[in-house]
């Protein structure tokens, strides 16, 4: 049986960076305030979005959450970002995905202020994962190598797959990994033998989006699986992307849910006071 590669642990180690960089910006009279901007129509975005406004109440942060009906227009949606923008005591701007098929993701994160974009999707902070430079890197291909290094394994020298090259996991988490000296596989849709590669890995990293799509047939006993997949089953369970019954081929891997995913979650406000920093350092600037 696999090592379970659980989330809540790393997640209380962030949280307590989390709340103490938060009492140090309290000290100086300003207390962290993140909005999140829901679309409705889907009940899952919104029961995530309700979820990280209890968690920030907890760690002492203000939350906001912008719901909008289901027909706004992309031009609504713009306005209300301008604004947040602009709002000098609002430090994080988050954009609840999916947005409905008549909006234009991408046209609409790319007026968040990258230095309020605690998602890291703006081409600016993407641009920063890709070089290493200092922004804002996505929650959860930060919360897939953190949550592996909690356990005591590292990536340098590591033969990787990583399946899944998608633009808000795969592609950033390609890049950290690369940073890390480990030795990157990319599959996809186009790999005609994933069980090859798996054959070869000493690490795979599954982000996709397809429940079932690693099976035991396909791993080996001593690789080690970090499941950043997240899937709704017909019966509502929440699975990752790869079967549970594999726990019991390799030496260890995440599960879902409990695993990246509890990560990723408070990651979002440990990029919070990362998004502060920045402020700071861009009002040092004009100023200067």
């Amino acid at each position: 049986m696999a090592v379970e590669l659980k989330g809540k642990a790393v997640a209380e180690v962030l949280r307590e960076h989390i709340q103490s960089g938060v009492a140090k910006w309290k000290a100086q009279s300003i207390i962290p305030r993140m909005v999140t901007i829901l679309v409705d129509g889907d009940p899952a975005s919104l029961v995530y979005a309700e979820q990280k406004g209890r968690i920030a109440n907890k760690l002492g942060i203000e939350y906001e959450l912008k719901r909008f009906p289901a027909n706004v227009t992309e031009r609504q949606l713009i306005d209300a970002i301008h604004r947040f923008n602009k709002d000098a005591n609002m430090h994080g701007i988050m954009i609840e995905l999916p947005l409905p098929s008549h909006i234009s993701t991408e046209a609409v994160t790319a007026e968040v202020a990258p230095e309020k974009d605690v998602d890291g999707l703006t081409r600016f902070n993407r641009l920063a994962n890709l070089s290493g430079e200092a922004g804002i890197y996505p929650a959860t291909p930060l919360a897939c190598v953190r949550l592996l290094k909690h356990y005591g394994y590292s990536l340098s020298g590591k033969d990787v797959v990583l399946v899944g090259c998608g633009k808000t996991v795969g592609m950033p988490l390609m890049h950290l990994l690369l940073r890390e000296n480990a030795t990157v596989t990319v599959c996809h849709a186009g790999t005609k033998d994933l069980r090859a590669h798996l054959a070869k890995a000493d690490i795979a990293f599954v982000a996709v989006g397809k429940a079932d799509l690693i099976t035991p047939d396909m791993v080996h006993p001593n690789l080690l699986i970090i499941d950043a997949g997240i899937n709704e089953t017909p019966d509502h369970k929440i699975v990752g992307d790869v079967s549970p019954e594999v726990a019991n081929y390799v030496a260890a891997m995440s599960p879902t849910p409990g695993g990246v995913g509890t990560v990723t979650t408070m990651q979002l406000f440990a990029n919070l006071l990362t998004a502060m920093e920045n402020q700071v350092s861009v009002k040092e600037l004009v100023t200067a």
